[in-house]
């Protein structure tokens, strides 16, 4: 009897994960989906952060590593790409509302931005370090020799920038700039000291003021942390663009983009 019944029980459980199996098959379909389905990508960008990304405002056209990534993720999907113009302050704000199926454009992983969404695999690491005049680089080796009395710190608003920032100065006096395409100009000009930012942005642009303004130990950041392109949440298109940079990297696509804008 008890035989009996154990298998009674084991084929009633059988027959409902078939139910459920069955009922999840038949559940709406994915983003990846809905994607190739449109027709589109929608890819969010912030367009102030070169070499990243960038948004002339004459043309409204964008530029930058991730512009040139996003298309070639565009062309891996069949789809055309249609980039969505954010901010750092309202990325988080945008993403919730559904404004774009992908944030890029050299955004950093959080782990507040990892509850709302998911994060590809990362395509750098990363870490903030400052960027100074370049006769001053000498003052500005560590957090302590920053986070005092006098020294001017600027950041852009509203991104992982000013977060470092406020976490780590409490002496040094904070500037916030709204504009991050002319943040650097700021520096050179001697109307702040420094900035703390992301390692391959200050190596970008000692490069563009040449002489004038110097990465501080981009090899040996403050911090850690990682840039990758974040998705909504949905594991079909993780799983896709996860391969799609795979694939990159090992083809040698990849390599071919980055030196276009970082070598």
């Amino acid at each position: 009897m008890i035989v009996r019944m154990a298998g009674r029980i084991l084929a009633a459980l059988a027959v409902a994960m078939l139910a459920n199996f069955s009922a999840q098959a038949q559940q709406a379909p994915s983003r990846l989906d809905e994607i190739v389905k449109r027709g589109t990508l929608r890819v969010g960008m912030t367009g102030d952060y070169k070499p990243f990304t960038y948004l002339d405002k004459a043309t409204q056209q964008f530029s930058g590593f991730d512009v040139d990534m996003a298309q070639a993720l565009g062309k891996a999907l069949g789809v055309k790409v249609e980039f969505v113009p954010t901010a750092w302050p309202k990325l988080m704000k945008d993403f919730e509302a559904d404004q774009f199926d992908i944030a890029m454009g050299g955004v950093s992983v959080t782990l507040d931005r990892q509850k709302k969404g998911f994060f590809s695999t990362p395509i750098m690491r990363e870490g903030k370090t400052p960027i100074a005049r370049c006769a001053d680089v000498g003052k500005y080796q560590s957090i302590a020799d920053i986070d005092k009395k006098g020294t001017r710190v600027i950041v852009n608003p509203g991104g992982t920038n000013e977060r470092f920032a406020r976490a780590n100065i409490k002496d040094a006096e904070i500037t916030v700039f709204p504009d991050n395409t002319v943040i650097f100009d700021e520096i050179a000009k001697g109307n702040a000291d420094l900035m703390m930012t992301d390692a391959s942005e200050t190596r970008y642009q000692q490069k563009q003021h040449s002489g004038v303004l110097c990465a501080v130990h981009p090899e040996r950041p403050f911090d850690f942390s990682e840039k990758a392109y974040w998705l909504q949440r949905d594991m079909a298109l993780k799983a896709f663009v996860d391969q799609w940079l795979h694939i990159s990297v090992e083809d040698g696509s990849y390599k071919k983009i980055y030196a276009a804008w970082f070598d």
